[in-house]
């Protein structure tokens, strides 16, 4: 397919700077390698010695260990472009794709900008604002508030007013950060100040919005490329409806089980909203469809989407050598729709336990082998003995797949999972393969069930009883050779020395410590995850009911409750804003 217009002047990129990790760090280096463009990398700490970083033609550190520190320090990211002579700056996904002020500081410097530009991603990544804009352009909207909630007592007078459920949402973001789905009044006041306080974590903003949720609703999204010159061209369609804690987990490409009209107006709608925006780049126009086949406008992510590659594969389009282009200048040579080639499912490999409600689960790969053959697609940021951090989100990897047909595509799927092996950390590769086989999710009495609350709902007694919680981390052993990255002037070098060799220096071979094990005092509440104590939700000496929420942990990007193992008072033990281990003992809960 001839994507873009023949000698079309472009603005030269020799040098891109990377501002992300993991996968799609390691995605975008392998695009930029197609294109001739030499990749840079930034990086924090904990991933000082990751995949990406290796892969790269220079890395520089950051020098913080947490987000706030280090992807998401715009300032030092743009220091650090200026010295290293870069000419473009792609932000992937999630930390500062979305941030407006960030893109115009690129533009500022003199830096293209790989994304849409900064007046769209303001009005877009406001997602009220998008409503107005979808409303524009006769976009299929449920009911929801006109501005900003200032609090829980107004969420839960909408509530009153509208009915349940009720979505709460961050007016700023995206990801699925900020979003909880209230379905009894009694829960929308905290709730709110939930997702209020989770989108100051992730976005630095905490303004949410609230409207009505469609029940067992699907998600269905569109892929928009859209170039610098007015041509909006819609990619097709996708199902991400496979989700927990609003985290897409499977997705597939094409959209399976709609009708032509329902396909028809989600092309439509996404092609007017982008153009009325004025976008450029690569984005997703999502959607909401109902069990009664009624669809409602969700947002716009003004970014690549984690999801991309299933597109990619149907289309035959590198979307990230297209979102460089167009940063460059390229014409598209029309908003034609294409027509699917087969059918592709992904699979996102995730550091999580199932077992255990999804909680992440960091530490070292011990083993990591992937699947391959006709129709593999895996897209990694990780291999044998990397560690996953703690910090950053639970993403590992990508398992795509292609077949001329759905059905074929889900028989490659299972030979797939069956082929991959992952040892050192839980991962999710248990439920997917228990996914695959749920009649819901193959429709082969051509009844897709699946919804955005499936695995929580339907599923869950059968994932409950299929998979018992994985082996916890375990130790990883020291390597015969150290690979011991250093910096220079903030730049990463790396040598190789015997690891005997540094035996004896302190802190010399990183170790690799072992989850504490369970607390022996009665009444212990112990972390079910390591990360950081976010707030409590009760006071010091309350009383409390078992199985009562007591804290929320951080971490992986995602928060946790912490529950009272029994009835009685319970006694704080430490505070919040404190990192902790798996099984650290933070309070004890008295008769």
């Amino acid at each position: 397919m001839m994507l873009f217009q023949p000698d079309t002047p472009l603005r030269p990129i020799r040098r891109l700077l990377i501002a992300n990790r993991g996968e799609i760090a390691v995605r975008i280096i392998r695009a930029c390698r197609d294109e001739g463009i030499s990749p840079i990398t930034v990086y924090a700490g904990p991933d000082r010695d990751a995949l990406f970083v290796r892969m790269a033609d220079e890395a520089y550190a950051l020098g913080g260990d947490r987000p706030a520190d280090s992807y998401l320090d715009a300032a030092r990211i743009l220091r650090v472009a200026r010295d290293c002579g870069a000419d473009a700056i792609h932000p992937g996904y999630g930390f500062l794709s979305e941030r407006a002020d960030f893109a115009r500081a690129v533009q500022a410097a003199g830096l293209i900008w790989i994304g849409p530009d900064p007046a769209v991603i303001e009005a877009l990544g406001d997602k009220i604002a998008a409503r107005g804009i979808a409303a524009s352009v006769g976009a299929p909207l449920v009911a929801g508030s006109p501005g900003p909630v200032e609090s829980g007592a107004e969420a839960l007078a909408f509530a009153r007013a509208h009915g349940l459920p009720l979505a709460i949402k961050a007016a700023h973001g995206g990801g699925g950060r900020g979003l909880r789905v209230a379905w009894e009044l009694d829960e929308v006041e905290e709730m709110f100040e939930s997702a209020r306080h989770e989108a100051e974590l992730a976005f630095g903003q905490g303004a949410c919005f609230i409207e009505q949720f469609l029940d067992r609703p699907r998600h269905v999204e569109a892929q928009v490329l859209a170039d610098r010159h007015g041509t909006v061209k819609v990619l097709g369609t996708r199902d991400c409806s496979m989700q927990r804690r609003n985290q897409k987990l499977i997705e597939e490409a094409p959209a399976p089980f709609l009708t032509d009209d329902q396909r028809k107006c989600i092309h439509d709608a996404a092609r007017d909203i982008c153009a009325a925006a004025g976008y450029s780049g690569a984005g997703t126009v999502e959607f909401l469809l109902s069990a009664t086949g009624a669809l409602s406008f969700l947002e716009v992510n003004t970014r690549l989407q984690v999801e991309h590659s299933v597109t990619e594969e149907t289309t035959g389009i590198d979307i990230l050598r297209a979102m460089i282009r167009i940063a460059q200048g390229a014409r598209l040579m029309d908003d034609s729709v294409p027509d699917p080639r087969g059918h592709a499912i992904e699979f996102r490999i995730n550091a999580e336990d199932p077992g255990r409600g999804f909680l992440p689960t960091p530490g070292p790969i011990t083993v990591w082998e992937a699947p391959s053959g006709p129709g593999v697609r895996v897209d990694s940021g990780v291999a044998a003995g990397s560690v996953v951090p703690g910090q950053f989100d639970s993403l590992m990897a990508k398992l795509i797949v292609t077949g001329a047909t759905r059905d074929e595509a889900l028989a490659r799927a299972a030979r797939a999972l069956r082929e991959f092996r992952i040892e050192g950390v839980a991962s999710v590769l248990g439920f997917h393969r228990l996914a695959l086989s749920a009649p819901d999710f193959r429709a082969e009495d051509g009844a897709f069930r699946v919804h955005t609350r499936w695995i929580e709902t339907d599923f869950a007694e059968t994932l409950a009883a299929a998979l018992p919680p994985q082996d916890r981390v375990t130790p990883a052993e020291a390597p015969d050779l150290l690979r011991l990255p250093i910096e220079i002037d903030g730049r990463r070098h790396e040598l190789g020395l015997p690891a005997t060799l540094l035996a004896g220096l302190a802190g010399a071979v990183p170790a690799v410590v072992a989850a504490p094990s369970a607390a022996v005092m009665e009444g212990a509440v112990t972390a079910p995850v390591a990360g950081t104590l976010v707030r409590w939700l009760v006071a010091p000496d309350a009383p409390v009911a078992e199985g009562e929420a007591v804290a929320v942990l951080e971490a992986m990007k995602m928060e946790t409750r912490v529950t009272a193992p029994g009835a009685g008072r319970i006694e704080l033990l430490v505070e919040a804003g404190q990192t902790l281990p798996y099984g650290a003992v933070i309070a004890r809960v008295r008769d």
